[in-house]
């Protein structure tokens, strides 16, 4: 059973006249006698009565209010379809980690309201994992996210590289470790951990590059907030490991500090202490993901062009004059 079948039958019981339901649906008459014929033969029953006015029959009557329905119902679903192509969907929905929706995406989004303002944007801050299960769940459109290694598995998944950014050491300017321009894994394993709460990206990233090395990572708070992270660290020892992108406000404050890490040296599982080693630099990839039939949606194309062609970027390195002192911190340009 074929929607054109359905079509036909429609336009035959509303004419009365298989002449004219030909002509309401722009095929010849014969081809409208074929698929009432094949309509009727799927069916087991006659549909019409075959006299000088084609005559519903009971089975006929029975069918014609559902098939009524069927038809509108496909009427509607390909409007809205042939509306999706042109690019009139009524909204586009984008979920990114925090630091991508505070400092990189403002600009971008005024950008796109310009040229699609009948699309409403809806943006919403969530960590990786999160974003990228609602994505798959098809209630956003578009994750911009740190990399996860599960995203290539689904052939579905379209995924392009952004950036790529250290991880940076957060701690308050009074902190021993303060005096120090670049720390080491061990160091850093000596003093309790703020991090990101489950389902951030960041917490498996740090505690991987821990376990690299078999170090144990002292998580003693989870937080979801930059401003969080911020107030926990100043009043104390606790260090936090975040993104040079998620340190733009701190890098202001005087009674914050920002180190870097020295990359970890790890030994191939296996072999011995002295045999070849591997370094694992703490650093994130930043990537935009979204899947391959959504990119056949005008506005969602836009946007992911929007985004590779002006570019998400990570904060320009330090210059030597912006190496950070005992107590303070200057703004990354």
């Amino acid at each position: 059973m074929r929607i054109e079948q359905l079509q036909a039958f429609l336009a035959v019981a509303e004419t009365g006249n298989f002449g004219q339901a030909a002509q309401q649906c722009g095929v010849t008459q014969s081809t409208i006698s074929r698929q009432i014929q094949s309509l009727e033969t799927d069916l087991g029953l006659p549909l019409f009565h075959r006299t000088a006015q084609a005559k519903l029959t009971v089975a006929g009557e029975r069918c014609l209010p559902r098939v009524r329905k069927i038809c509108h119902e496909w009427q509607t679903v390909s409007e809205e379809l042939s509306d999706l192509l042109a690019g009139k969907q009524p909204e586009l929905c984008v979920a990114a980690i925090h630091s991508v929706c505070s400092y990189h995406l403002p600009p971008l989004l005024q950008a796109f309201c310009r040229n699609y303002p009948h699309v409403q944007l809806r943006v919403t801050a969530l960590g990786s994992d999160r974003a990228l299960k609602v994505l798959r769940d098809g209630l956003v459109d578009i994750a911009i996210v740190m990399k996860n290694p599960f995203l290539a598995a689904s052939a579905e998944m379209v995924v392009d590289v952004l950036f790529e950014e250290p991880i940076e050491v957060l701690m308050s300017a009074t902190h021993p470790l303060a005096q120090r321009s670049e720390l080491s894994q061990e160091e850093l394993g000596r003093y309790p951990h703020v991090v990101f709460k489950d389902g951030y990206g960041m917490q498996r990233l740090v505690g991987d590059w821990f376990a690299g090395c078999n170090l144990k990572l002292q998580a003693a708070m989870e937080l979801n907030t930059l401003d969080a992270f911020r107030g926990v660290v100043r009043q104390g020892k606790m260090l936090a490991l975040l993104p040079r992108s998620a340190l733009v406000e701190a890098r202001n404050d005087p009674t914050l500090a920002i180190r870097t890490v020295t990359p970890a040296v790890a030994v191939e599982p296996g072999r011995t202490v002295g045999s070849k080693k591997t370094q694992l630099p703490l650093v994130r990839q930043v990537v935009l993901a979204t899947t391959r039939d959504r990119l056949q949606i005008p506005p969602i194309q836009a946007f992911r062009q929007l985004v590779l062609q002006n570019g998400i970027s990570a904060p320009a390195d330090r210059s030597p004059a912006e190496q950070p002192t005992n107590t303070s911190l200057r703004r990354v340009g």
